[in-house]
């Protein structure tokens, strides 16, 4: 079929050779159906492959997503039988069923569907992922299912056998392992690491409580209860997860840090997932968070960030630089790391050398020199700036600054003819110099060191498959900070709620930032002492967008909405 699709693509001419060649390449490297790479790589649309299909076979087509089918038509016949075939009835007239199917030649499909439902068969043509999509709204998702059957065996488990230990009861570490083995246990795990990839979460929280488990996933940025496993599974579902993470399951009165990285088909395609693993004992055992690091959602596209144009020439111009130091700031799960990383791989050429000191090393960039902090036995930030400066670097990344033995070294780094990049956790671009000198950093170091400042937080996008414009008060307008001759004309945009962003409006996220140059005028201020205040005062009147006009511009753009603005920036 995939073959057969591509000659008749072809054939239309919708694709040329060349575009079919590369989706062919793609298929054959990481699994899946050809008309869904071909749709990711931009060369058809969804309409073009149903067209297409009708065209040749003769049949109707039909989008799905401009459909509403019955829920009773939908369930005439079983959801094996529909994820079978890939097909979904969508209308029943008198004794004849009108079945959507990617397939209509598939002789086989409608006389299995005729002989078990009584129904005449009349085929239309519909795209394959809206059809899997139509049986996931209906059915439930295969994954939801396969979590159902996982859950359900796991009431079944004997009680005895999973019986929690008392406190005073002496640690059975062979049993311990052997219930991290036990089946419904490993599918639970899977079931919730995959589960985790194909919803887009970025982290994955499994909590004791006294009378409760829960596992909740951080989704653009915030955090959904998805299951509530049997609680006395929750020794067993730790040990299986530290297991995978290869950590101590006997150990379950310290913190552990450790890393799982496995490789799973999912959605028909082999991904590699990396998580990052922390276990740390609570007053009713151990929670586990696992931080997934999923190359795909790495951005190094700095134009793609969310920088404003004139914020990025800013932050581009400073990190061309030869010396000197870049800040990224704010609060933990901003994306400074992805922004750091964006501006290595813009000033990564075979010319230089590029040392980075990272705790964790989130992410292994070709040609960039990548070291792993190990405070137990004494490689820390310091320790690492001082061996990188024998090492005849460029450009210096440290992970981030955290107290005045770093800070110092990194600030010699940078007026020594080094480019420095770091991190700090500051409200904004203008404490940061406050921040530094509370470490104890002399202000004419900070002033002649510091090249540019960018604070940044991360706001949800509105999603594009539900997006609608919306009234909007004008007061509401004003109270945000709009200019009242703006505020009567301008149309703002929200999401509905649709299965694509799990009703919730929003998919994906974008970056806010403030970007304060470090000029001269700048410099002779932080020199005589001036407050934060005082250096945003004249950020402001050099041009520097804060981060709430960033986010007001993000609104006028219909990229985001007032509430989410609101909630991670002040004006």
């Amino acid at each position: 079929m995939a073959l057969k699709l591509g000659e008749l693509l072809l054939k239309a001419q919708l694709v040329n050779q060349q575009q079919l060649n590369k989706a062919l390449e793609e298929q054959k490297a990481t699994g899946g159906k050809l008309g869904e790479i071909l749709q990711r790589l931009g060369f058809v649309t969804e309409d073009d492959i149903i067209e297409c299909l009708s065209h040749q076979f003769g049949v109707p087509s039909i989008n799905l997503r401009h459909f509403e089918i019955d829920p009773g038509v939908a369930k005439i016949i079983p959801v094996d039988l529909a994820r079978k075939y890939n097909v979904i009835p969508v209308n029943k007239t008198g004794a004849t069923l009108t079945l959507a199917m990617t397939d209509p030649t598939n002789i086989f499909a409608m006389d299995e569907i005729t002989f078990m439902t009584g129904y005449r068969v009349e085929p239309v043509v519909a795209s394959e992922e809206a059809i899997r999509e139509r049986i996931d709204r209906n059915f439930g998702s295969s994954r939801e299912l396969e979590l159902k059957k996982v859950m359900e065996d796991l009431t079944t488990v004997d009680e005895a056998a999973l019986e929690l230990m008392e406190e005073e009861e002496e640690l059975d570490v062979a049993k311990l392992a052997e219930e991290s083995q036990e089946a419904p246990v490993v599918r639970l795990v899977n079931i919730m690491l995959t589960d985790a990839i194909k919803r887009g979460a970025s982290d994955i929280h499994v909590e004791p409580y006294e009378k409760s488990y829960r596992v909740r996933y951080r989704i653009d940025g915030l955090l959904r209860e998805v299951m509530n496993p049997p609680q006395r599974l929750k020794d067993a579902i730790t040990s299986r997860i530290k297991v995978l993470a290869k950590l101590d399951i006997a150990e379950k009165r310290l913190p552990q840090d450790g890393r799982i990285k496995l490789k799973a088909k999912i959605e028909g395609r082999m991904r590699e997932l990396d998580f990052r693993v922390s276990v740390l004992p609570t007053l009713h055992g151990e929670k586990v968070v696992l931080r997934l690091l999923d190359k795909e959602n790495l951005r190094l596209d700095m134009t793609k960030l969310g920088f404003e144009k004139s914020s990025l020439k800013k932050f581009e111009d400073n990190i061309l630089k030869p010396y000197g130091m870049v800040l990224v700031t704010g609060p933990t799960g901003s994306g400074k790391t992805n922004t750091l990383y964006s501006a290595l791989q813009r000033v990564n050429v075979p010319e230089t050398n590029i040392m980075t000191a990272e705790d964790p090393v989130e992410f292994q960039l070709p040609g960039v020199n990548q070291v792993q902090m190990k405070d137990s036995i004494g490689l820390n930030f310091a320790a690492a700036l001082r061996s990188f400066l024998r090492q005849d670097p460029n450009i210096i990344l440290v992970g981030e600054i955290r107290d005045f033995e770093t800070a110092e070294i990194a600030i010699k780094a940078a007026l020594t003819g080094h480019l420095v990049l770091s991190t700090l956790h500051t409200n904004d671009a203008p404490s940061t110099i406050s921040r530094l000198m509370n470490m104890g950093i002399e202000p004419f170091l900070v002033a002649t060191s510091v090249n540019v400042i960018a604070a940044q937080r991360l706001i949800r996008k509105v999603c594009q498959s539900c997006k609608e414009e919306i009234e909007t008060p004008i007061q509401a307008l004003l109270s945000v900070g709009f200019p009242e001759s703006e505020a009567h004309s301008l149309k703002l945009a929200k999401g509905r709620g649709c299965d694509k962003c799990n009703n919730s409006g929003y998919k994906g996220r974008l970056g806010l930032f403030e970007v304060m140059d470090i000029t001269e005028d700048m410099r002779e201020l932080i020199l005589s002492g001036a407050t934060a205040v005082e250096l945003r005062r004249k950020a402001v009147e050099e041009g520097m967008i804060t981060l709430r006009q960033s986010g007001l511009q993000k609104i006028r753009e219909g990229l985001t909405t007032i509430d989410e603005v609101v909630r991670e920036t002040v004006l």
